[in-house]
């Protein structure tokens, strides 16, 4: 079989580029917008669907010219049958008939999906010197055992085999990234889809594959979970990566809204840094499948947020006295081969609310009794502060109440006070329900401190500043903690200015 490949399949051009942003439009003019749009953006590595056109054939039109245009440009030419998620619904002779023009047109390569070895073979009759062929498999539904996938796409000869599943567990990224670097040397592109699979989309040029996919800047995707490729190569430095790269990253759920990887990001490039900090969506459910990924990945170490800071700590083997008292973490790194576990909510906490407040016997209001909650009230606590604890539901307030020796009142009750400051520590109001607020009516306190950051300016922020309150963004406590997080990961230190810059770039 190697040697009728070698024989007879062109391989794919070593000058490809590492990202290939997938087009699925339904009109030429609109695909010859999009495609002029990226190429100007600098991705010279294009996916024409052809099976999103109205007319596919209309597509092989556009391929001519734009490769006359721009000669640089490399264009991978798909038409996937609606049988495999695809649109296009003709015969299977009309797709390889499509596919063979677009070679001839000047297409970089071909795509044919592998419904079966007997339509898969017949394509190859046809196509197999026009371009240089890439035989995919998709699994929309989850992540199968791969050999076996891949010795049935190896049965066609093929300059290179794609594989794509379904992530329906963190683990799953695992799976597709091993795969991916056990199999070294063999053209290969295998990444996880799915919103839970994006981590695969990152790393797997790093580790053997050919490239990998992107979505166009603003537009739809076509295959969920895809990045940008601005995102892929501006954040997270994708093409730059190797398998020596550390890995660290932010596990929650959700975490499409954090700004912790701008932030973490860009202090590694500052400090020059051969590392990429990348989101995790992790269900509670997952929490056990997360810490098999970050063993075996390896994962040099990770930011907690909701809902995982106080269940983390059964999967720790050290956590640092402060933590332990907290019963919450939110920074976990690798040591010695153990898992240690931190909380720098503290310093996120009193270090922002000291620069206007003297913490000795000031009243605090803190809404909520979660992880942050406990952080915040402890290290106030520590500080001389008087603290109330207050809440939707009166009897987990009363129990952080309890645990610091603090008062607890009803969300009602405190209305009718007044504080120092407070602090707002749960979800409420964080996007996308950014229209909500735990506090309606009069807010009671003269400084208000919401650790909510996205969005940066919350309901609850606005209806401060029209009362007149000082004004402390949860911005502020994400650049303290994250900034403790670097050092004690890197062991230099946090390039604060850089790490704010990135944050105030990237505010809502």
């Amino acid at each position: 079989m190697l040697c009728y490949r070698a024989r007879f399949m062109p391989p794919l051009p070593r000058s490809l580029p590492r990202i290939c942003v997938a087009l699925g439009l339904s009109t030429p003019s609109e695909l010859s917008r999009v495609a002029e749009a990226e190429y100007k953006q600098g991705n010279t590595f294009l996916e024409f669907r052809l099976d999103f056109l109205r007319d596919p054939a209309a597509g092989i039109n556009l391929i001519r010219s734009l490769r006359k245009r721009y000669p640089e440009l490399h264009l991978l030419a798909t038409c996937r049958h609606k049988q495999n998620k695809g649109r296009f619904g003709g015969t299977v002779e009309q797709q390889i008939a499509l596919l063979q023009d677009a070679a001839k047109s000047g297409a970089a390569a071909l795509d044919l999906e592998i419904a079966s070895d007997a339509y898969a073979r017949a394509g190859l009759s046809t196509i197999v010197d026009s371009a240089p062929l890439i035989v995919s498999y998709h699994n929309f539904q989850n992540t199968p055992a791969l050999d076996p996938v891949l010795r049935r796409l190896q049965r066609i000869p093929a300059a290179a085999y794609k594989i794509a599943t379904t992530a329906c567990k963190p683990s799953d990224n695992l799976r597709l990234l091993q795969f991916a670097r056990g199999h070294h040397g063999l053209p290969l592109i295998a990444f996880a889809m799915s919103p839970i699979g994006s981590p695969s989309r990152v790393l797997a040029p790093s580790l053997g594959c050919a490239f990998t996919y992107a979505a166009p800047l603003d537009l739809q995707s076509t295959a969920s979970g895809q990045l940008s490729a601005k995102v892929l190569r501006t954040l997270f430095h994708c093409e730059k990566l190797t398998r020596e790269s550390r890995v660290y990253g932010i596990i929650a759920d959700p975490v499409a809204h954090s700004k912790s990887p701008n932030i973490h990001n860009r202090a590694f490039q500052v400090r020059r840094l051969d590392a990429v900090y990348i989101p995790f969506l992790v269900a509670s459910s997952h929490l056990r499948d997360w810490m098999t990924l970050a063993t075996k990945l390896p994962v040099a170490g990770f930011s907690v947020t909701l809902p995982h800071k106080q269940r983390i700590l059964r999967y720790l083997d050290v956590v640092e006295p402060a933590a332990k008292r907290i019963g919450a973490v939110n920074t976990v790194w690798r040591k010695a081969g153990k898992w240690r576990g931190a909380n720098t909510d503290c310093d996120g906490v009193t270090k922002p609310l000291s620069r206007h407040l003297r913490l000795a016997h000031a009243s605090t209001l803190i809404a909520g009794y979660g992880g942050a909650a406990r952080a915040a009230a402890l290290a106030l606590a520590d500080a001389g502060a008087k603290i109330t604890i207050t809440g939707r539901n009166i009897k987990n307030a009363q129990a952080l109440a309890k645990a610091v020796r603090a008062e607890a009142v009803t969300l009602k009750e405190a209305q009718t006070q007044y504080y120092d400051a407070l602090l707002h520590a749960t979800p409420v109001g964080m996007s996308p329900h950014s229209n909500e607020s735990l506090f309606n009516d009069e807010i009671p306190a003269g400084i208000v401190f919401d650790m909510v950051y996205n969005p940066h300016e919350t309901l609850l922020i606005v209806r401060a500043k029209q009362q007149g309150c000082v004004i402390i963004h949860g911005s502020e406590m994400l650049l303290e903690q994250a900034a403790c997080q670097f050092e004690i990961w890197t062991g230099e230190s946090a390039p604060r200015a850089a790490m704010q810059a990135a944050l105030e770039q990237h505010a809502s």
